[in-house]
């Protein structure tokens, strides 16, 4: 607001004085004292008054000298009203964005409730049209799929609302009730789990759990599948993974013997529109009915990738939903003529970076796996490194291979150049057998997946696993343990040293004692974990990282056998977010 100095003049008097003698010299009138503008001084001596001219005839003589004076005075204070209304509100317009500097407000994002999709068990394809959704044919006698999670409370020991359900909401098993409200107590504060010990599913299936306050909650869930008969034999495990609109899964392969089926799962209760990009060997592959694909609330949709990228030994797929966020995972199987070569889910990795790590590698030994792969219809029986670069440009990629002694010279050498839009694969056998971390780096951004192999003997059944990319360990991973075979934790760390702890949390919801691992720089570490603690099975972990960059993964084999699964450790739950809100016009 614009004040005026003490003892001056109303801000526009004076100009409106001066507008009214230029119209009275305009009108032919006398001129009028501003006495606006000279409020307060003497008043001047009054003139005598001129001869009062005759009046003109017709309408010109009802326009008197006063009438004209008045109308002068009203067009005066117009026009000033008017410049002062222009000029004020040129003070007030909105200035130009360079001129003013807002700083951006960060505003609090209320937290959501975690969900994790789960895919539901493997199914073996029983006869498709290329392209279209499959059918699938009754499982074999063995076949056994469970979801296995665990939720963490609040400080103070309260659990969140939380329950695995079906698809479309059904409930299916309550974990918690929830409804209670954490402790404000100072000082350190217990905390307690709720368990999901080997629910078993025969459908996709969704672990939730709700936020308390305002802090996401904790949870995670697995699936693991076994059989020991038919063409599916082996396992294959998955996280359940939260939905979203973009994602990518590397690894799938459509040659002869081999079956990959993409599953849709839609949780939300918003129509998905989802398109596919697909990458092969040879570059992009443009495949008609990849765009567009509906995918209803509440519903999966499987979608055969053969019939839409034939005969590619290395398929990566690029997943966008417009709409509901989704879930997906790619069922592979491998049937070598009559020999089961085993049964994977691939699940989503970290979007494309210009760096990619994978842990929880078994790798064989190296004489048994050239045997192997140098037999016909066996060349993807040995473990290899899956790269795909979406971008326009080439990347130079270094590949480095950590084990428990360090790092292992790969035999080319471990720099490989990966084509433009297109898969490159690079064979990591070689080195000798053991638990393996691999890190990829490059100068452009790429996806990166790794296959685990098991079984030597091309006559007897083998199995297969694909490494999923994954992100550096934080604060209180919760990783499900799923019951049976041998189970390890495998942790990698590229550089310097990092402390890793890892409490169990057993069936009957408590959070045992942690243990430490101290892991030296470029070194992988595995630690097998105990069937129970206390007289309790063990159902799931709770894994931290302080100091340098850690990787994690679960390992399950079956002692025996020569079933393997891999699966990357889930990110940590988040804290409340701030998003900045940008203030401009």
């Amino acid at each position: 607001m614009q004040h005026d100095a003490p003892g001056s003049a109303p801000a526009g008097g004076k100009a409106a004085g001066t507008a009214a003698q230029v119209q009275d010299n305009i009108d032919g009138a006398r001129p009028v004292a501003p006495a606006v503008a000279n409020a307060g001084a003497p008043a001047p001596a009054k003139p005598p008054a001129p001869a009062k001219p005759p009046a003109p005839a017709g309408p010109a003589a009802r326009r008197t000298p006063s009438r004209e004076l008045l109308t002068g005075l009203l067009s005066a204070v117009a026009i000033v009203a008017a410049t002062g209304g222009i000029v004020a509100g040129a003070s007030y317009a909105p200035q130009a964005t360079g001129s003013r500097d807002i700083p951006a407000v960060l505003a609090s994002v209320p937290a959501g409730s975690s969900v994790g999709v789960c895919p539901g068990p493997a199914r073996l394809l029983e006869g498709t049209v290329a392209g279209t959704d499959p059918q699938f044919s009754p499982e074999s006698a063995t076949a056994k799929s469970v979801v296995t999670g665990a939720v963490l409370s609040a400080p103070g020991g309260v659990l969140p609302a939380s329950q695995l359900a079906a698809l479309n909401g059904t409930p299916a098993v309550e974990i918690a009730k929830g409804g209670g409200q954490p402790a404000q107590e100072a000082g350190p504060q217990e905390l307690k789990a709720g368990v999901l010990n080997g629910h078993s599913v025969n459908g996709a299936t969704v672990l939730g759990a709700e936020a308390m306050a305002g802090q996401k909650a904790s949870a995670a869930g697995a699936l693991k599948y076994s059989a020991t008969d038919g063409d599916l034999q082996g396992s294959a495990a998955a996280n359940c993974t939260p939905p979203a609109n973009d994602l990518w899964l590397a690894g799938a392969s459509t040659t002869v013997g081999r079956t990959s089926v993409l599953i849709l799962s839609n949780a939300s209760s918003t129509p998905a529109t989802v398109s596919l990009e697909l990458f092969g060997s040879k570059g992009q592959i443009q495949a008609p009915g990849s765009r567009g694909l509906l995918v209803a609330p509440g519903t999966t949709r499987s979608i055969v990738l053969a019939g839409l990228a034939p005969s590619e030994a290395q398929l990566s797929v690029h997943v966008r939903s417009a709409g509901g966020p989704v879930a997906a995972t790619i069922q592979q199987s491998v049937l070598r003529g009559l020999t089961p070569g085993g049964v994977d889910f691939i699940v989503p990795g970290a979007a494309p970076a210009a760096r990619q790590v994978m842990t929880g590698l078994d790798i064989q030994d190296a004489a048994g796996i050239s045997a192997i792969t140098g037999k016909s219809g066996f060349g993807d029986a040995g473990p290899s490194l899956g790269i795909t670069v979406p971008g326009p440009a080439d990347a130079v990629v270094e590949v480095k291979l950590f084990g428990r002694d360090g790092q292992k010279a790969l035999p080319g050498g471990g720099v490989v150049t990966a084509k433009a839009g297109s898969v490159t694969e690079i064979s990591l056998a070689g080195v000798p057998a053991g638990h393996y971390t691999v890190s990829a780096s490059s100068d452009v951004s790429f996806v990166a997946s790794a296959r685990v192999t098991r079984g030597v003997n091309g006559d007897k059944a083998s199995d297969v696993a694909w490494a999923a990319s994954g992100v550096r360990l934080g604060s209180q991973h919760v990783v499900p343990v799923p019951q049976g075979g041998d189970r390890s934790l495998v942790f990698g760390v590229l550089e310097n040293r990092a402390t890793i702890s890892y409490a169990p949390i057993t069936a009957d919801g408590k959070i045992r004692p942690a243990a430490t691992a101290d892991v030296a720089g470029g070194t992988t570490t595995s630690i097998k974990l105990p069937e129970s603690v206390g007289d309790s099975p063990v159902v799931a972990y709770v894994v931290s990282a302080s100091g340098d960059a850690a990787y994690g993964a679960l390992l399950l084999e079956q002692e025996g056998r020569e079933d393997v699964s891999t699966l990357a450790l889930m990110p940590a739950a988040s804290g409340q977010e701030k998003v900045a809100v940008a203030l401009g016009y």
